[in-house]
């Protein structure tokens, strides 16, 4: 018998930082007992889909279709809540009872740590395409005006550049960008310690270290801090869909992939009886429709079909390296973000700390 998921409003109210729901298709969803084309059909279910904040703009796209696209297999009526903030506070909410059916984070480290709470089975990365990597992104770097002149990595150890990036100890995102910043050196052919001088050299001039990527865009647009902000560049393409007119830069000769994984969360969807469902919703999440409404807002998609289409808005990256150039995330936790690492000693060392 299946068990109905139970509402998350109130209870975690303080855990999300925000919440909608979505039970939509193109003129509304029909109840299954009304669909003449599916008689009998099975009875309305409903998933929870937790994600960090700029995917919702995808998601509003997707999660309709889907729910049409099921509907006329099957004859069921599924409601796909939605939940999105940080993906480190999203991470935590997972792992302290909101009861995500899939969760679809920013690194694949937070899903990890999901794993490791025991609600998701080892070997989730295999269970989807693509390494269950659904959409990715580089680092692109956002200037104040024109008169700041950045053309390639190194241009940030300039003492009159004054970079913007949040904490990596808090922030999923800023892992990112640290990475970016020491791969930039090491992938070129430079030693571990050019790479930690040029990373002390841009760390010196931050002026300040935001708890996440949002209060970095913050600090950087409303306070007017600094003169380069490090981005995701979806983040940079989605602002300016939305009229920013920031010039800003994507680094092209060495880059960092930005992988974005989506995960069936294995104890919840046993729990609700929503495994079926919830698995036709990650694997929609890569067919072509899906993939092009992640492009649209500034996702580089993994569908090389549907990225052909979107050549012109995403530069070519030469050497494109990853997290596993680097040695994958639980050795880039240790040796860079653990306490007492890498990052705490570059802290102490500008007097960050």
């Amino acid at each position: 018998m299946k068990r109905p998921l139970r509402f998350l409003g109130l209870a975690l109210a303080g855990l999300v930082a925000s919440w909608t729901v979505a039970a939509c298709s193109s003129g509304g969803t029909q109840n299954a007992a009304n669909n003449p084309s599916k008689p009998g059909g099975k009875e309305p279910t409903k998933i929870t889909l937790v994600s960090y904040a700029v995917t919702q703009s995808a998601y509003e796209k997707i999660v309709p279709q889907f729910v049409k696209q099921w509907q006329e297999k099957t004859g069921q009526t599924v409601t796909v809540e939605q939940s999105y903030g940080g993906s480190g506070s999203q991470t935590r909410a997972v792992i302290d009872g909101l009861e995500a059916d899939v969760v679809a984070l920013a690194l694949a480290l937070d899903t990890k740590k999901i794993e490791k709470a025991g609600l998701i089975q080892p070997g989730w990365e295999t269970e989807a395409p693509n390494d269950a990597i659904v959409h990715k992104s580089v680092a692109a770097l956002v200037t104040r005006d024109s008169k700041t002149k950045i053309a390639k990595w190194s241009d940030l150890a300039n003492d009159n550049i004054k970079t913007i990036t949040a904490n990596p100890k808090t922030s999923g995102g800023a892992r990112w960008n640290f990475l970016a910043l020491w791969g930039g050196v090491t992938q070129a052919g430079g030693s571990e310690q050019q790479a930690q001088e040029f990373v002390e050299k841009v760390f010196k001039n931050v002026p300040v270290l935001p708890k996440d990527a949002r209060e970095a865009s913050d600090v950087f647009y409303k306070q007017g801090q600094g003169n380069v902000l490090i981005n995701y560049e979806n983040e940079v393409l989605l602002a300016k869909q939305k009229g920013d007119q920031s010039p800003y830069f994507v680094p092209t000769d060495y880059n960092i992939s930005i992988d974005s994984p989506v995960a069936v969360v294995d104890k919840n969807v046993d729990k609700h009886g929503t495994r079926e469902v919830a698995e036709a919703f990650v694997k929609f999440l890569f067919t072509p429709e899906a993939q092009r409404e992640f492009a649209k807002v500034g996702f580089r998609p993994i569908d090389e079909t549907v990225a052909k289409d979107f050549t012109a808005q995403y530069p070519k990256v030469n050497k494109l390296f990853t997290v596993k150039d680097l040695g994958g995330w639980d050795a880039i936790q240790k040796k860079f973000f653990d306490d007492g690492a890498t990052f705490d000693k570059i802290l102490a060392k500008t007097g960050k700390s």
